[in-house]
């Protein structure tokens, strides 16, 4: 094979590569694209509550939802820097008057990359300060328990990382005068994981695990509305 004909096939490998890296929907954008058509905009008495999140807020029990102003914007294995990129269209166009952010532990689990606390912190950071440029209240919500995570061979320490994690988010959420969630302190047991009763896999909720969420969440959201 000649130089020229090596060459042009370099050139040629590397023109596919980028093509199918352009083709990419790497935030997902596409999940909720038609949904979000579809939704009408708030009436001027709905209080409108978008939860945004990654499979712990996506999986949350329908039931919860439904005769509630509540729309579920989760995605499964999402980590904050894929958030951040669906923000605008998957929270801030639907209007709504409150926004619960759950994420962080994907990140912590290297689903996108390696990633540090303080990038965690900054990419949610970011999406509280996007919110509150568009008069959404952000309610930042700690990380839950995860002893480990049984999809990685690699020890990660959740455990150890995650409690590190949330004391940042909860002084970024008091620096930023915005309310602080704290679901890690209600559901942990003695590992910094979550009790069995709560969990199906380390990670992953129960319906029991889900009831604790989502009376804490309402509580929440009842007083954010209240101010």
């Amino acid at each position: 094979m000649t130089k020229t004909k090596i060459i042009l096939l370099v050139l040629i490998s590397i023109f596919t590569a980028s093509q199918k890296i352009k083709a990419q929907d790497w935030p997902n954008l596409e999940k909720y694209k038609s949904a979000n058509e579809k939704l009408e905009s708030p009436k001027s008495d709905e209080n409108r509550v978008v939860f945004m999140g990654n499979s712990i807020t996506e999986s949350w029990p329908q039931t919860f939802f439904h005769g509630k102003p509540y729309v579920n914007r989760g995605i499964s294995g999402q980590t904050t820097p894929q958030m951040l990129l669906r923000f605008r269209q998957d929270v801030i166009n639907l209007q709504p008057k409150v926004v619960l952010i759950l994420a962080g532990t994907n990140d912590i689990a290297k689903n996108t990359g390696p990633i540090t606390l303080e990038e965690i912190r900054d990419n949610i950071l970011s999406m509280v300060e996007l919110a509150r440029a568009n008069n959404i209240t952000p309610v930042v919500c700690s990380v839950l328990p995860a002893y480990d995570y049984p999809w990685r061979e690699e020890k990660l320490q959740p455990n150890i990382k995650i409690p590190k994690l949330n004391g940042m988010l909860k002084s970024m959420a008091a620096n930023q005068k915005v309310p602080y969630l704290d679901y890690f302190s209600e559901m942990a047991d003695d590992r910094n994981g979550l009790p069995k009763e709560l969990t199906t896999d380390e990670v992953h909720l129960t319906p029991k695990g889900y009831a604790i969420l989502g009376k804490m969440a309402e509580a929440q959201i009842a007083k954010v509305l209240k101010r």
